[in-house]
């Protein structure tokens, strides 16, 4: 049959090629296991807001605690996959990455209410930042500059904390859906705020103060891609208090943008800005 020829030349594509990703071989997660996961989580920040559910006083406790469970059993499996070539480097046993990627994933629930607490901040700045806000709810429902912040603290969550290959799905699942792209190697302060966001780019060293605000199209880049610098600093700093307009481009990890500056839109920074700085087109 036409089908058994088509069905043989993939399979024979697979051993040639590979990219296949055998469920019993264990070699990466499960891509939206780690979405179903990501959007428990965000359930778990956002409660009442993301899902039909019924939930009041009375159940709140049992249905936060049934979804802290699902969580940690769901991201204990995909670390475990993430991590098993680590233990297999460092010579440990399959049981011994099964308790490390459980450690991680309760370390990670433990950390929830410092992740709300500065999800809140970020909510803050943007009701502050923008005179569309009306209020923190219709934020936690229509901004997807929130949105992508709020997934940016769990991925870098992970992403101290060693796991490998997770934090990227999550970040790059949000940015398919929002437009904004947020490395989860960035340093990222308190009272974060993104407004419109589509095409803003973060790289993986950027480090952003406190009370910073970005419009739809900043880029914050690196001046050279090349692969031998990847363990440099590449990426700009942004200090505190600092507003960049949409389409600047700030490029280079010696670029420092002082304290209070101003970059005005469709600008191309690729050197230090003095604190209290505005830049415009010349």
């Amino acid at each position: 049959m036409i089908t058994d020829n088509i069905v043989s030349n993939i399979l024979d594509s697979y051993e040639k090629l590979g990219g296949i990703n055998l469920s019993n071989a264990q070699n990466f997660p499960n891509q939206q296991n780690v979405v179903d996961v990501l959007l428990d989580i965000l359930t778990l920040i956002f409660p009442g807001f993301r899902t039909v559910e019924q939930l009041d006083a009375d159940n709140l406790r049992y249905v936060t605690g049934a979804r802290v469970n699902k969580i940690i059993n769901g991201l204990t499996g995909e670390i475990k996959k993430a991590t098993l070539y680590l233990c297999k480097q460092r010579g440990l046993e399959q049981s011994a990455c099964t308790r490390l990627a459980e450690k991680t994933a309760v370390a990670l629930m433990e950390e929830i209410p410092e992740i709300r607490r500065k999800v809140t901040l970020d909510m803050n700045a943007a009701l502050r930042g923008d005179p569309a806000a009306g209020s923190t709810e219709e934020i936690i429902l229509s901004y997807p500059g929130i949105e992508a912040i709020t997934v940016y603290r769990v991925a870098h969550e992970l992403h101290i904390n060693g796991v490998p290959i997770i934090p990227r799905i999550m970040s790059e699942y949000i940015h398919g859906k929002t437009g904004i792209d947020i490395h989860p190697g960035a340093t990222i302060g308190e009272s974060f705020f993104i407004d419109h966001g589509t095409g803003v780019v973060i790289g993986e060293t950027t480090i952003i103060g406190n009370n910073v605000k970005l419009y739809q199209g900043v880029t914050l880049g690196a001046l050279s891609v090349r692969k031998e610098q990847r363990c440099y600093k590449r990426h700009p700093t942004i200090e505190d208090d600092v507003t960049i307009y949409s389409g600047a481009t700030i490029l280079g990890g010696d670029t420092i943008i002082g304290r209070g500056s101003i970059i005005g839109g469709n600008t191309w920074v690729t050197e230090s800005v003095k604190p209290r700085s505005i830049i415009t087109i010349s």
